[in-house]
């Protein structure tokens, strides 16, 4: 294990602080991941006591509010952690001279656009949760004029609440599942993403984070729609002896629900290639690792 400072995760309990800490000791780096009670981007006594402490070589936030649906009757607490406590813990990098990397979304769009979208597209967000999520790029870049900002979509992994242990949990007690076949993005394992962070740390170290400042585009490779990546899910499980629900596909009209979702939120990640060597694997070669990784821990079990 590396002697030297920590890499620091914001983000203790979600899918890609987990995913960050578990790639991080297998390739035998020193990270340090944080998250409530201990360590609360919403309360700035607990991110200057916690950073003091590890004074970690760089910051990563991964910690976000994600819920995009109740974003919209709370809209108060969304924004005081998406863009407030964003701002406050890049503040807080910058005041101690580390490189910083902030986690954005695909949401920042409203998905009029036929092809994916590029760093320097309009942006236009359709809901509470997007609109936070743009105003929390703009806090982190006012106070850390050198932070890398990484827009991811569609993520799912083996932890927490997502897309593919929704599916999941949904083949096993219903015969049908009804799913949105008019929104496209880009399906994202919070495994290959973390993987990739830490492969973009060193090169931040090495030649000074200010030179790739700004916004970057970092997603799974290919594009479906929640009805394919359903019918992914579907067919990997399907090896594995599941008995499969019928798959009808529906638009967004049929699915009514709070916050309002970009039809095409596909991301352009050709940026990040050109400065820093990243291409995530296939989309759905990654579901399939992610199925395996959740048979393997026997937290899926054949209906």
């Amino acid at each position: 294990m590396e002697n030297a400072a920590p890499i620091f995760v914001a983000g203790k309990s979600g899918q890609l602080g987990r995913c960050l800490s578990d790639i991080a000791r297998r390739r035998d780096l020193r990270i340090a991941v944080a998250g409530r009670p201990d360590f609360d981007i919403e309360k700035p006594e607990s991110v200057d006591r916690v950073l003091h402490k590890l004074t970690p070589k760089i910051i990563i936030n991964a910690a976000a509010y994600t819920a995009v649906d109740k974003a919209e009757t709370e809209p108060e607490r969304c924004y005081f952690v998406n863009r407030d406590g964003a701002g406050r813990l890049a503040a807080a990098a910058w005041r101690r001279k580390v490189p910083f990397i902030h986690i954005s979304t695909d949401y920042v769009f409203d998905g009029q656009k036929s092809s994916p979208y590029r760093e320097d597209d309009g942006t236009a967000p359709l809901g509470v949760y997007g609109r936070s999520k743009l105003e929390g790029e703009k806090a982190v870049l006012a106070a850390h004029p050198e932070a890398l900002i990484l827009r991811t979509s569609w993520v799912y992994s083996p932890f927490g609440s997502n897309f593919v242990k929704t599916i999941l949990r949904l083949a096993e007690s219903r015969p049908l599942l009804q799913v949105v076949d008019d929104q496209r993005g880009c399906p994202t394992s919070a495994h290959d993403l973390a993987a990739a962070l830490l492969d973009i740390v060193p090169q931040l170290l090495e030649a000074g984070a200010g030179r790739r400042a700004g916004i970057y585009h970092l997603s799974g490779t290919g594009q479906t729609t929640w009805y394919g990546f359903a019918a992914e899910i579907l067919e990997n499980v399907k090896k594995r002896g599941w008995r499969l629900p019928a798959l009808k596909a529906i638009t967004t009209a049929d699915y009514p629900t709070f916050a309002q979702r970009p039809p095409n939120s596909a991301l352009d990640c050709a940026k990040v290639k050109r400065a820093f060597g990243i291409n995530l694997p296939p989309w759905s070669a990654s579901v399939a690792g992610c199925i395996n990784q959740l048979t393997t821990h026997k937290e899926l079990q054949p209906c």
